[in-house]
Parts: structure tokens; sequence; C-alpha cells
């Protein structure tokens, strides 16, 4: 073929892509859309999503289905978005595991990086250390000298291996200079149900899933990590308050693709679900949870991915937490 010839391909080729692609987002959505998440009903992830769902079916004009694909630390619903058309009609609410999972599951099939697509970081939550009724702790210096007593069989939950709960739950180890045990779980409300149960004696939680419960009795609060009170919860210190002036974590939702999404499909995405999530009655239910609305660029959330994986890779290298 002639250099001619090749040119005119060429220049057909990308006509010819580009007119599809420009006409297929104009359709968009012709048929419904799932949205994939990453963990078990009931948690912070799922909370969310659902609280976006009714709106985003009625503006997008299709109905938004929501596949709970609890397991891995989020990884296989990670890998199924990863092997996604990248046609918009496949989503999934990952959460802030979503950075760190390399260093945990280190033979995955995908890269967070180059096979799944940031378009927004959702909403964020601090994050409450909690107990069960059963240990003998009001507060923070309580608790440290109660587990030192318990010699190591201490257990701690987490909604999974590499959460911003598991590994936090570790930097708290680290600094207090105490042993406890990891059981990690497929999900929030599954671990939570084993805190109340007495299966485990303590995880840091969500404030949104923890309230509940807090209020009610059935666990105990001992600390915040946000920077300063919360509402829901305003008589309980936060860690600054406490001491330890560098506890200050958060646990969030994300909205991710797969990669190579064309740009106007993720741009009508981003803007519906900024549409769903700041109307006034999703506003007021995220401020019951205790979350706050971010909803960022793709750029500012893949700019905190990259600073996530980052900083958390050097605590797991640090601790040497893995799966084992």
């Amino acid at each position: 073929m002639s250099t001619k010839n090749k040119f005119t391909f060429l220049s057909y080729f990308l006509f010819f892509f580009f007119t599809h692609t420009h006409l297929f987002a104009q359709s968009y959505p012709d048929k419904p859309i799932k949205i994939i998440v990453g963990f078990a009903p009931g948690g912070l992830a799922d909370t969310i999503i659902r609280a976006l769902q009714p709106k985003l079916t009625d503006s997008l004009g299709q109905p938004v289905l929501i596949e709970n694909k609890g397991g891995a630390g989020g990884t296989l619903a990670e890998a199924q978005i990863a092997k996604s058309l990248p046609d918009g009609y496949t989503l999934m609410i990952g959460v802030d595991s979503v950075p760190v999972n390399p260093y945990i599951y280190k033979n995955s099939t995908y890269d967070i990086f180059k096979d799944i697509q940031a378009i927004s970081l959702l909403a964020r939550v601090p994050l409450a250390l909690v107990v069960n009724n059963n240990v003998q702790a009001t507060n923070l210096s309580e608790l440290i000298k109660y587990v030192q007593s318990k010699q190591g069989k201490f257990a701690y939950a987490s909604p999974g291996t590499g959460t911003s709960n598991h590994l936090y739950m570790e930097y708290f180890k680290s600094i207090s200079n105490v042993e406890m045990i990891h059981v990690p779980y497929k999900g929030g409300n599954p671990a939570l149900t084993d805190l109340i149960g007495g299966q485990v004696e303590a995880m840091l939680i969500s404030v949104t899933l923890a309230n509940a419960q807090i209020r009610a009795n059935t666990i105990k609060a001992l600390a915040v990590s946000s920077d300063k009170r919360i509402l829901l919860l305003p008589n309980i210190k936060t860690f600054v308050e406490l001491g330890y002036s560098d506890f200050n974590a958060y646990t969030w939702a994300g909205l991710f693709s797969p990669a190579n999404t064309p740009s106007q499909i993720t741009q009508r995405i981003h803007d519906e679900f900024s549409k769903a999530i700041h109307s006034p009655d999703v506003m007021n239910r995220f401020k019951d949870l205790g979350a706050e609305i971010v909803m960022n660029s793709p750029a500012e959330f893949s700019s905190i991915l990259r600073t996530t994986n980052e900083k958390m890779g050097e605590l797991i290298n640090k601790r040497n937490i893995s799966l084992n």
C-alpha cells in the first residue's frame, strides 16, 4: 500500500472511529447500567450507591442495577470492571482499598492504573474506633492496657485486608505498641455483626455504619479519626484530641469505569452522579450518614489514588502486611 493510500485509509478510519464514538455517546444510555459494588450489602459503598440509585435511574432514563461482588478486598469487582467493555454500561463503586490492593494481591491479572479509569471520589466518611461492650475500656488509654492484658489474644475486625479500616488499625497498633489479631471480613456490615456478637472485640468502622449501634449502646465508641468532632457523635473525642496528632483518616467510596471508556460517556456519567449527589434529599441523607460529599474531577481523583498508593505502600512494607 502506498503512503498516500495508507494516509487515506487512516483518515477514513479515524473519521469513522470518532464519528461512531460521538454517535454512540449521544445515544448513551439506551439499555440498563450495571454498577458493581466490591463489598457485601450494607457496607459504606453499598449504602452510598443505593442512596443515589433512584435519582440516577430517573435522570438517565434507564434502570441502574446494583451487583454486590464482595470478597478478596474488592479485587473480584476490580477484576470484573477491568475486563468489562468500555461502553459506560458497567461501572464500579470502589473504596479506599483500590489503590492499596496491588501491594496485597500481588498476582492480580490487571493494573488498577492502566485497566481501570477513575471518574470521581463520591464521598468520604471518618472512622470510629469501636469495641464490644464486654471490653473493659471506656477510653484509648484503658483500651491499650486491656489489649496488653490479653497477651496477643485480642481480635479486631475489618471489612477486608488492605482497607483503610485495616491499615489504620495496624498504624494504631504500631504507635500504641500493642498486639492484636486481624480478622478480615467481606464488608463492614458482617464485621459489625460479629463485633456486636462478641466474635471480635474491636474495629475501626465508618461512622455511617457505626452510628446507629453506638446510639443503641450495643457497642462503645472510643475515638473518631476526623480532624474535628463530628455532628453525629459530638461527645466522642478525636484521635487528635487524645494525643495522636497524625491519626487523621477517612474511608471513601469512588466511581470507576473500564479504561478507555469514551470521555463523552464518562463526562455524562460524572454529570449525572454530581446532579444526583447534590440533590437536596440526597445531601440530607448523606448528612445523616455522616458522609462528606466530595465529587471531584477524574484528574483529582487519580492524584488521590496515586498518593494513597505510595503512602500506604510504605506502611504495608514497614508492617509486613500481607494476606498470610
